[in-house]
């Protein structure tokens, strides 16, 4: 009898998909009141609708058409402006995951070995294992990744990475920011191993609180090993699709070409929407909106937080962002955020609990929170859902 089923590819087997997006659907076919503190996205009151639909219908010739792959001129220039960078570095993407996938598409072979933070973003590690991958954790502190460790990670396997990525501002999931003398020493790694450092920094420009970091740009101007991703998803809104990659220019013929195998090119009319709403100096009283929303929601998080479980949970405390990190400590320690999950969506709030970010299905006791998307009154109800469903699940109020 002939075969029936499709001889899949051998890559197949490290597809491991996202936890994360994956809660979209899951949240979609929910018909309760959810609190949603799950997916990374802004709140649908801060997203600048109007001006977008405004844009957007404007008439321009060719607006339905093709564009250059490496993205359209007009932004392109935008780009250029708001990150003080060069045009020959920019190639504009259909949002930021496509600029991870490239970064792995151009620099890891299967078997190559990726540090990753522990924790990360979960589509990050997923990325870098659809290219067969070898990840390894490194862990983080409350100044970041902590570099000082790596060459002790490297030297007890044996071998030093092909890539190392990174999340150095307002990390996701943990909220935490590297410093500036940890992001001089992993430049010196790079250069010392020959390895590629993937800045994926979706969320600089969303500071509220402290001083800012030098960025990698900033501390090694135009440096070949740091292959920089950014999107509008966070700042704008993540249905956009667009973003883009800053890297050496000697490299700007193959993320064309690598491009080209994906999608040709990101939608036109969105970019030529994104540029508009840029052109016309939108962006900086947007951000100055948003940055000032964050932060009333990341202290109204906290502050809930603290009413509700006490010194029960430990929490980072970031100064920019979307997130936080929690971790269940004192009667609540044993808790498996992974059950917790099931029994809190029922009970009307979503997050992502800890294993998601991690490789080797670590951090059980803790979970991600997104203070972004929830006004103040909604996140102290998600909160107050949270407690008692921690409170069901270990048998008892404290």
């Amino acid at each position: 009898m002939a075969t029936t089923t499709a001889p899949l590819a051998q890559r197949t087997t490290d597809l491991v998909g996202s936890i994360i997006d994956s809660s979209t659907a899951l949240l979609a076919g929910q018909t309760h009141d959810i609190v949603k503190f799950a997916m990374g996205a802004p709140g649908d009151d801060l997203v600048p609708v109007e001006l977008f639909d405004r844009y957007y219908g404007e008439p321009m010739p060719g607006k339905y058409g093709y564009c250059e792959t490496e993205g359209d001129p007009a932004l392109v220039e935008q780009v250029v402006a708001l990150m003080a960078t060069q045009g020959d570095r920019v190639t504009i993407t259909t949002g930021g995951m496509q600029g991870l996938d490239l970064a792995c598409k151009l620099f890891v072979d299967p078997g190559d070995l990726v540090i990753v933070e522990g924790p990360t973003y979960t589509n990050g590690n997923a990325t870098a294992l659809s290219y067969g991958a070898q990840l390894v954790e490194a862990p983080l502190d409350d100044a970041g990744l902590v570099v000082e460790r790596l060459p002790e990670l490297v030297e007890r396997i044996g071998r030093t990475p092909k890539a190392i990525y990174t999340i150095p501002t307002f990390q996701n999931p943990s909220g935490v920011t590297l410093s500036g003398p940890r992001r001089t020493q992993l430049i010196e790694l790079a250069e010392r191993w020959g390895c590629v450092i993937i800045d994926d920094d979706p969320y600089g420009l969303l500071r509220f609180a402290g001083a800012d970091v030098p960025t990698f740009a900033h501390l090694a101007p135009h440096h070949p090993l740091v292959f920089s991703v950014r999107t509008f998803s966070k700042i704008l809104a993540p249905g956009l699709r667009v973003g883009w990659v800053d890297a050496d220019p000697a490299l700007r013929q193959l993320l064309i070409n690598a491009k080209q195998a994906m999608d040709t090119c990101t939608s036109l009319p969105t970019q030529t929407m994104v540029t508009r709403f840029l052109a016309n100096g939108h962006l900086d009283a947007h951000l100055s909106r948003i940055r000032s929303l964050y932060r009333v929601r990341k202290d109204a998080m906290l502050s809930s937080l603290r009413r509700h479980f006490g010194d029960q949970v430990r929490s980072t405390d970031p100064d920019g962002g979307f997130f936080l990190w929690l971790t269940f400590t004192g009667a609540y320690a044993g808790i498996d955020t992974r059950e917790l999950a099931e029994l809190a969506l029922r009970r009307g709030v979503a997050y992502i609990p800890g294993p998601a970010f991690s490789t080797r299905g670590s951090f059980t006791d803790s979970l991600r929170l997104c203070f972004a998307t929830s006004t103040p009154e909604r996140i102290d109800e998600g909160v107050a859902r949270l407690k008692r469903a921690a409170d069901e699940l270990t048998g008892g109020s404290r």
